[in-house]
């Protein structure tokens, strides 16, 4: 990782920049344009940022002390911004994806329709994509990665975010030569029934929106965290949900190979698993297996344990801070820190987060009504169950009791939108079931 600053100075000393792009204006997107810009990071430019709302953009500037944006409405405007060094706001998010003085577009809008859409025009325009959203990786990643490896661009996850810490954590343990068995977060809350509502007050505290921090609390943002690993490293999940054990406080994640089941660690190709309120949280762990008995007597001598079952951990995760590390690996060494390694292994289901009756329309990620679980996509697409990620804006067709995981037949779904085609189009060329209509 620390070649990375070596070749960004080259970059700045040479006077040629890796041109950033970034879609969506929210709090990371905000810590991310306050990393680039305010610490006015070697090598990078943050030359444009579009939004939905021009405010947002300009406040994102703003707080990194860029008061000299310049509002863009055509191609011609915005290439004539970057000219000028002067940074480039606009509402219209495809002048970003197809400037040709762009090299690399940064995805941050929590949404999945909308930056399926985003993420496909980059592509065809010849960017590389980092993604800091883990729900639309984990319900259409495996098929635009295809499309992102037809074009000869990088498609990744962001480093920072825990799954981007996990995948570096992951390929650290690989490259020593022990065998990973189980990747896993750390967790502080874990309960599904929380909602806008009961989040609220945090929300406001910590200048985030209420739905996203109810994904948090829900288990829908973890799942969906731990799917994006599983799909990038071919694992599993163990059960439905996964585990999810809750161990006293202050129990540190040292202990965690006695917290799953021996046949969850025996599981081949490993398996994706998280825990409530180990330390050092909010940190990440790999438990990797080592068999081999020299090798053994060396990891006890630097007090790794006895074994076979060894763990690493990672103590926090840095967001916004370690985002530009994915701008520079795609940029300088088309390195992806994490992407699907082919067809999808575990998937994120939609389930009634109280009885739901017909006639309601599902309110997506952080709602009322529903909370995401991951699941092995094999069975996802043997019981047609319903994806997270698909299910906003569904309409429930039958009464589904709380609890209960939805079906494509609990609902009717809308149509017209981007993300059914994409999901179609991954079924067929994974040869998977489809279980939309």
């Amino acid at each position: 990782m620390m070649v990375i600053d070596k070749f960004l100075a080259e970059r700045e000393t040479a006077g040629h920049p890796i041109r950033v792009g970034m879609i969506g204006a929210g709090y990371q997107a905000r810590g991310i344009a306050l990393q680039l810009v305010a610490r006015r990071a070697p090598g990078l430019r943050l030359v444009a940022i579009a939004n939905r709302h021009l405010e947002g953009a300009r406040h994102a500037y703003a707080q990194a002390g860029a008061e000299d944006t310049v509002a863009v409405e055509s191609p011609a405007a915005l290439l004539q911004a970057i000219a000028e060094e002067r940074y480039a706001v606009t509402e219209d998010a495809t002048l970003v994806t197809d400037c040709p003085q762009i090299d690399v577009i940064m995805e941050i809008t929590g949404s999945v329709d909308y930056a399926a859409g985003i993420v496909l025009r980059a592509i065809e325009h010849g960017k590389h994509v980092v993604m800091m959203d883990a729900e639309l990786d984990g319900t259409v990643g495996p098929i635009l990665k295809v499309y992102a490896d037809r074009a000869g661009v990088c498609l990744t996850q962001s480093d920072g975010d825990q799954p981007g810490v996990i995948a570096n954590l992951y390929r650290y343990v690989r490259s020593m030569g022990a065998e990973p068995v189980l990747a896993g977060n750390i967790k502080g809350l874990h309960d599904p029934y929380r909602n806008p509502d009961t989040q609220a007050d945090f929300a406001r505290r910590t200048f985030q929106r209420a739905p996203m921090v109810t994904s948090f609390a829900d288990g829908t943002k973890i799942s969906f965290e731990m799917a994006v690993v599983a799909n990038a490293f071919g694992l599993s999940v163990s059960c439905r949900g996964m585990a999810g054990p809750t161990v006293p406080v202050g129990t540190h994640v040292q202990e965690s190979p006695g917290w799953y089941s021996p046949e969850a660690l025996e599981t081949p190709g490993g398996i994706v698993e998280y825990v409530v309120q180990a330390e050092p949280g909010p940190g990440v762990f790999v438990i990797a297996r080592q068999d081999h008995p020299v090798q053994r007597e060396y990891l006890k001598y630097y007090k790794m344990g006895n074994g076979p079952y060894y763990v690493f951990y990672h103590p926090y995760h840095l967001c916004h801070f370690e985002a530009h590390h994915s701008i520079a690996r795609v940029a300088l060494f088309d390195d992806a820190t994490m992407a699907p390694m082919g067809a999808p292994q575990v998937e994120v289901i939609a389930t009634a987060k109280r009885a739901l009756v017909p006639g309601e329309v599902l309110d997506g990620f952080g709602g009322f009504l529903s909370y995401g679980l991951a699941e092995n996509a094999d069975v996802v697409a043997r019981d047609r169950l319903l994806p997270m990620g698909v299910a906003e804006d569904c309409r429930i067709k039958r009464a589904v009791p709380k609890d209960q995981v939805l079906t494509y037949d609990d609902v009717e779904l809308p149509s017209g939108r981007l993300i059914e085609r994409l999901r179609r189009e991954q079924s067929g060329h994974f040869h998977m079931p489809y279980g939309g209509s």
